[in-house]
């Protein structure tokens, strides 16, 4: 039988993990937080444990780990009742002591308890004073309360700010693969346009890109493609809504959001249109592209995310195009989307080695303005840009 480190798609080095580890238990130190305790169910927005552990957590199943300030991880993880592992030196589960199994389900109320339980026996006889909650506002309530419940008098705490200052600044591994991930999605979009014709569905179209990247190393991410005739917006629109069929003289807005190797997340967004696209379109287009570039103007060490959310606002506003209230700007890692956010509520400040999609966009009835691309911050400003695929329209002969 093969072993399951040896199915990996790509393995993040064990250096890497160490320095990890080594720059959180430093900052725990700091602060005397005895353990960390974190959970996720998802690999989109689940990047905490994937971080720790080099594992993701998958399908809404439950993963927790437990990271101790002197002492291997503990993992709480789906598997038969009462099971554990002996885990010192498993190659694919590093950094861990064991594993502890049970089968429970966020959907199935009465086993809301049971990762919690096994957590708690891990903690309570080690008499710790201070524990660290990590992605707090992701726990399960039922799983946080037995927890606080149970192990007495100990001090939790907010944990996530402390790691997630020291997750936004990139290693030289993680760029390396987070440049491997914006080539992968250059690929994919020019596959797309090689395939994408008349008569197929949205649906087809996002399909294919999805294909294409798991065939070049990726393992999960979200398609966005939502087509209209021209003078009617073409917004991104999830999977479930992506029944129309293109037409010739139709536009579609693609947004390739997946992950690639080693799991980490860039994103890219054009239009495509069969046919020629109208003025109008191309005036959005156009204007979104400056504001893009207006926006990595203003990205260097130092500046507060703030300040150039507020300057991108002031910017759109001078061109009569509408204030942004949503994101469009932020950092990306094992999370499609993680901080810092370039937002007026974000305190975290622009630093050397994060990593920026950036992606100002507007709409109107009639048009849907947006790009998309990635830039690392380093110590001078942005670098160039991590995806080679032009900025422009993509005009079809069809």
């Amino acid at each position: 039988m093969n072993a399951p480190s040896g199915r990996i798609l790509t393995r993040i080095s064990d250096a890497e993990l160490e320095r990890r580890w080594r720059l959180v238990r430093s900052a725990m130190r700091e602060r005397r937080m005895d353990a960390l305790v974190m959970q996720a169910t998802n690999d989109w927005l689940g990047g905490y444990v994937k971080w720790f552990t080099d594992l993701p957590a998958n399908n809404g199943y439950p993963r927790s780990i437990v990271f101790h300030i002197d002492d291997a991880m503990t993992i709480v993880e789906m598997g038969p009742t009462g099971a554990t592992r002996a885990l010192s030196g498993d190659a694919l589960y590093r950094g861990a002591g064991e594993a502890k199994l049970t089968p429970s389900f966020l959907s199935i109320d009465y086993t809301h308890a049971y990762d919690a339980e096994l957590v708690v026996a891990d903690l309570k006889p080690r008499s710790y004073r201070t524990i660290g909650l990590v992605g707090k506002g992701a726990l399960p309530h039922a799983f946080v309360t037995h927890i606080e419940g149970a192990i007495g008098a100990v001090e939790f705490l907010d944990a996530t700010p402390m790691v997630d200052r020291i997750k936004a600044v990139k290693s030289a591994e993680e760029i390396d693969l987070i440049r491997a991930t914006a080539k992968m999605q250059d690929r994919v979009f020019a596959a797309v346009l090689e395939h994408v014709r008349p008569g197929m569905r949205d649906v087809d179209v996002t399909a294919f890109a999805q294909l294409q990247g798991q065939l070049m190393g990726s393992e999960q991410g979200i398609f966005l493609g939502g087509s209209s005739p021209m003078g009617t917006r073409s917004p991104f629109v999830p999977r479930y809504m992506q029944g129309r069929t293109l037409q010739r003289g139709d536009h579609l807005s693609l947004l390739i959001e997946n992950n690639g190797p080693g799991g980490f997340y860039t994103e890219i967004a054009r239009t495509i249109v069969l046919g020629k696209a109208s003025n109008e379109l191309k005036d959005g287009f156009e204007s979104v592209r400056e504001a893009q570039t207006h926006t990595l103007s203003l990205i260097e060490p130092g500046v507060s995310c703030r300040d150039i959310h507020s300057a991108h606002n002031a910017y759109m506003e001078k061109r009569r195009l509408p204030p942004e209230l949503r994101l469009y700007a932020h950092g990306q890692g094992y999370d499609m989307v993680e901080r810092p956010l370039i937002r007026s509520d974000e305190t975290m400040m622009i630093e050397a080695g994060m990593n920026l999609a950036v992606h100002p966009g507007y709409e109107t009835d009639s048009i849907f303005a947006v790009i998309c691309d990635n830039y690392l911050v380093e110590t001078t400003g942005v670098s160039d840009c991590l995806h080679a695929t032009e900025k422009r329209l993509f005009e079809l002969s069809v």
